[in-house]
């Protein structure tokens, strides 16, 4: 068996993605509600990679060696195998390839909020709350690119720590019919939650995560004959139901029980099907630094190879996320334990991509809610930072190998190119076939929304 793997994922009859309100399941609600049309559609797919906490620029993708050390911090930059392009001492993985990434230095218009809400919808949380507030991405394109017919749910949200607890990857006003799939990975890699955070999460009940073994010993035998049952019982509703409504239902119905049944996605979810040289290559080196209790282990690296398995399996978008970058305390011996375990993850993640001959159908983004503060504060940490942040971006076709964006001599403000969340959006839905200027959801009201309202997809990229 693969090093840190967990059994118990991999057998038909041992998972449940839900199927009827009936049978007390839940996936029901997460099928699309209907298939539009007139979308040019493509094969392409997402991994939303979110650095829980704000990620610190100085120690990424954007050092200051010439700043006084108050600014620049401990770290010294290091060469990439891209001619004049420098990132931090902690990225040595993703220098050696910096040549497939494009280097966002000069995000902006964040809100300052600590989850990864505009980080999925490219949108404050508070847009649009009177109908239900915006709809992630992932959602969206679950509702523009899913089938009724799909043997996957065209988004999975695999988030931890804040993302999880504060229901980032929601569906807004396009309502629970178009929610993530989110499974509970917590067995898999451990994200020790504040206590705060886990009052949060128990609030939001049983139902915010996917369970994934049967209940009540259900087997897939019995779900067939209860199926039947409730066919039955639909038949005789359809025939006094004049609005189509059960006919829609039928159809969330019959994808549950396709995905529940298929095996496709209870396998992409079994990493145990990896090889042991496959997971070795997701297993980065013992770190040294410090561990905070909200920070995970190397284990989390494997969160990019579940992304990749699940986008190998039909998943149109992945979200996924690695903590704790909330450093308003020892950011730098954190840093030096937490920096290199995603340097090494996401070098795994885009060389299996590519050599898999899969890099240039899969968009890669990295990123977090904003970034954090040049001046490096009593507590040798660094704090919240919306002034200006950064993005990494690969695959997908992109142009790679360039940096857009400048900052200050500090790291402080962009001082060109600056780059807001809706243009990373607006290309994330170019790149999936999807005119973002000129589509349009129907809001409860029966009023239309623009996907994106003022982005344009960046031209550099393209």
């Amino acid at each position: 068996m693969p090093p840190n793997s967990h059994r118990g994922l991999s057998r038909r009859d041992s998972l449940i993605l839900g199927a009827t309100g009936f049978l007390g399941l839940t996936l029901t609600d997460l099928i699309r509600a209907e298939a539009a049309s007139n979308v040019t559609s493509s094969v392409k797919a997402i991994i939303n990679i979110h650095l829980d906490g704000g990620p610190p620029q100085h120690e990424t993708i954007d050092p200051k060696p010439d700043a006084p050390v108050e600014i620049r911090g401990e770290f010294k930059p290091i060469a990439t195998n891209v001619a004049g392009l420098q990132l931090s001492e902690l990225m040595p993985q993703i220098s050696k390839i910096a040549d497939r990434f494009a280097f966002i230095r000069s995000l902006v218009g964040s809100t300052g909020a600590h989850d990864a809400f505009q980080c999925q919808s490219g949108y404050p949380e508070a847009d649009l709350r009177s109908v239900g507030g915006r709809p992630a991405m992932g959602c969206v394109v679950s509702k523009l690119l899913g089938s009724p017919n799909d043997a996957v749910p065209a988004f999975a949200d695999v988030m931890q720590g804040r993302p999880l607890v504060r229901n980032s990857a929601r569906p807004g006003f396009l309502g629970p019919a178009f929610a993530p799939f989110r499974p509970d990975i917590s067995k898999l890699f451990a994200r020790e939650l504040e206590d705060g955070m886990k009052g949060e999460l128990a609030s939001r009940g049983d139902n915010h995560t996917i369970r994934l073994t049967l209940a009540n010993g259900l087997t897939l035998g019995r779900l067939n004959d209860r199926m039947e049952l409730l066919a039955g019982f639909d038949n005789t509703r359809r025939e006094i139901d004049s609005s189509g409504t059960m006919d829609a239902l039928d159809q969330f119905n019959r994808q549950a029980v396709n995905i529940l049944t298929s095996g496709k996605l209870a396998a992409a979810l079994d990493l145990d099907k990896e090889s042991v040289k496959v997971h070795a290559r997701y297993t980065p080196p013992t770190g040294s630094g410090e561990r905070f209790i909200t920070s995970e282990d190397g284990t989390a690296a494997k969160k990019l190879l579940l992304a990749r398995r699940l986008v190998e399996a039909g998943v149109r978008c992945v979200s996924v996320s690695f903590s704790d970058f909330d450093t308003h305390s020892h950011n730098f011996p954190r840093m030096r334990n937490l920096m290199p375990i995603v340097d090494h993850a996401i070098h795994a993640l885009i060389t299996d991509l590519e050599e898999r001959g899969m890099l240039g159908d899969v968009m890669v983004l990295a990123w977090g809610e904003f970034g954090r503060s040049p001046r490096v504060n009593k507590e040798g940490g660094r704090d919240h930072w919306p002034d200006v942040g950064q993005a990494l971006l690969a695959g997908g076709g992109i142009k790679g190998g360039q940096v857009i964006g400048k900052t200050d001599r500090l790291g402080a403000k962009a001082i060109s190119r600056p780059v807001t969340h809706q243009d990373v959006f607006a290309t994330l839905y170019k790149s999936l076939g999807i005119a973002s200027a000129r589509t349009t959801l129907l809001d409860p009201t029966g009023r239309p929304q623009h996907i994106i309202d003022r982005g344009e997809p960046i031209r550099e990229l393209l």
